[in-house]
Order: C-alpha cells, then sequence, then structure tokens
C-alpha cells in the first residue's frame, strides 16, 4: 500500500511538471548584419496576418497610434557604432522601436532599451524619432518581415513589409575616417604596449633577454613612461647582470608608482633594489 502511495505521488508530480509546448502564434526572430564595420541586431516577434486587415482605422494596427512594430515584447535594436538613420544621429547602444503608422509614412521611435513590454515606452519622450514613407508592393506578405538590403560598405536599408506595405529606412555607418584611422595606426609600426607585451613575453619564458630588453627599451621611449614597464626594463636589466641600470630603471618606477598611488609596486621595486646593491 505504501509502495502504491508513493508510485502515485511521483506519477502526480511528474504530470504537474510536465509543460506542453505548442507552436508560438507570434514566433520571435532575430536578424544581424554587418554594414560597414558596424554590426546591426533586430530581436522582434513577428505576427501574421491571417485574413485579416492590418493597417488602415479599422486595421489590427490603426493609423496614428504607436505599435510594438511586432507582437509580445518591444522590438529591440542595437548598433555596435553610433549611426544615422535617415541623416539623423544616434549612439551606439540597445533601443527598443516603436513606429506610428499612417498611410502615407510610417514614424519610428526609438528609446533606450529599459525593458520588454513595449506599452512602457509609449508615453515616454524617444531619443529619435525618424519618418519615412509607405510604398505598396504587389504582392501579400503574410508575415510581418524586418530585414536589410541595399547593402554597401557605408550603408543599408533597414526594411519593414507586411500585408502589401513596404517601408525602409536609410541606414548609415562611418567607414572611411575608422579605416583610415586603423591604417595610420597599423603602419606607424608597433605601440609602447605592443613594445612592452612582445618584451615581457620574452622574460616571462627565458628567450633572448637581450632582444626582451631592446623592445622595452622602445616601449619606455618618450615622455609618458608607465610604472610597470619600467619595472619590467629592471628585471630584464638585473637578469642581465646589470645591476646598476636595473637599479635606476627601479627608482624611475618607484617614482611613478607613488604618483600612481600604487604601493604594491613601491614595495616591490624596494624589494628589489635592496637585493640588487647587494649584488653591484
Amino acid at each position: 500500500m505504501k509502495f502504491n502511495i508513493i508510485l502515485f505521488l511521483s506519477l502526480t508530480l511528474s504530470f504537474c511538471n510536465a509543460q506542453i509546448k505548442t507552436p508560438a502564434a507570434s514566433p520571435s526572430s532575430k536578424a544581424t548584419q554587418t554594414v560597414g564595420l558596424t554590426d546591426v541586431t533586430v530581436e522582434y516577434s513577428r505576427p501574421s496576418a491571417k485574413g485579416r486587415t492590418i493597417f488602415g482605422a479599422d486595421g489590427l494596427v490603426p493609423f496614428g497610434s504607436k505599435w510594438r512594430l511586432g507582437a509580445n515584447q518591444v522590438t529591440t535594436i542595437t548598433f555596435s557604432d553610433d549611426v544615422t538613420l535617415n541623416g539623423s544621429k544616434l549612439e551606439k547602444g540597445t533601443y527598443g522601436v516603436l513606429a506610428t503608422p499612417e498611410a502615407a509614412q510610417w514614424t519610428f521611435h526609438f528609446f533606450p532599451k529599459e525593458s520588454g513590454s513595449w506599452s512602457s515606452y509609449a508615453d515616454k519622450e524617444p531619443t529619435l524619432s525618424v519618418s519615412s514613407p509607405t510604398k505598396a508592393i504587389p504582392w501579400d506578405m503574410e508575415t510581418f518581415t524586418i530585414m536589410f538590403g541595399d547593402i554597401t560598405q557605408d550603408a543599408a536599408k533597414l526594411e519593414f513589409l507586411w500585408e502589401k506595405t513596404y517601408v525602409g529606412l536609410d541606414l548609415g555607418v562611418e567607414v572611411e575616417d575608422r579605416v583610415m584611422s586603423n591604417i595610420d595606426k597599423v603602419l606607424s609600426g608597433p605601440s609602447a604596449g605592443d613594445y612592452y607585451r612582445a618584451a615581457s613575453f620574452y622574460h616571462s619564458n627565458g628567450k633572448d633577454l637581450n632582444q626582451a630588453l631592446s623592445w622595452i627599451q622602445k616601449a619606455n621611449e618618450g615622455d609618458d613612461k608607465k610604472f610597470w614597464q619600467l619595472r619590467r626594463e629592471a628585471l630584464i636589466l638585473a637578469d642581465l647582470g646589470k645591476h646598476k641600470e636595473a637599479i635606476a630603471a627601479a627608482k624611475m618606477s618607484t617614482s611613478l608608482a607613488e604618483k600612481a598611488g600604487n604601493s604594491e609596486y613601491v614595495n616591490m621595486n624596494a624589494k628589489s633594489i635592496k637585493e640588487w646593491m647587494m649584488s653591484k
């Protein structure tokens, strides 16, 4: 009898925990596109017309009212860099997007993403609102679709289609200045940080110390010296038996570390200087 009760309770709990999965009426979708050097990601839900009138005074989406631009939670769009939409600037980040459809145009409203509830944005002031004209398409788009078209190295079209309506937003991204800056940086040669990392690798892994010294000294050229880089130079010099030079580098490192309020490097340098003074 006890066994039967336990079996009954186990089966009851199993049925209680079981969940029946059915297809979503408006399935979620994610569209990602790289435009130039900028990643753009749209996340939204895709309702279908199912024989209903979508846009209009008596439609599922009435003219003149803010719409979640899909179904379920608010549609979001993420830009990895600053962009322009129809020529207006928008900073990088994630935005909740609503739209106000009209017969002749749609107005898109971009809000900093705060929650998934689209209604929480309806009465707030958007960061940006831009409008684009509608166009009739010669077929029925059964399921609401957001896509990217007309992609070039610095622009694309963010496209919205449903029923017989098409609307496009001109998306612009910065490419030339970023590429030119990157070209200048790469072709100008290794940075101080590059020399420091190369020297640190050689030193830590017991490779050519003279080469490591050459690199770390390049890293420490100029007026913008770093206490941790000077510490590395001191350690390499000491390992090469150049204790006088190591002490001088450690003292410079200590001075900069004191100004930066880094007691750890001050203490490490003091200990090393004491040790190297005995080896001179």
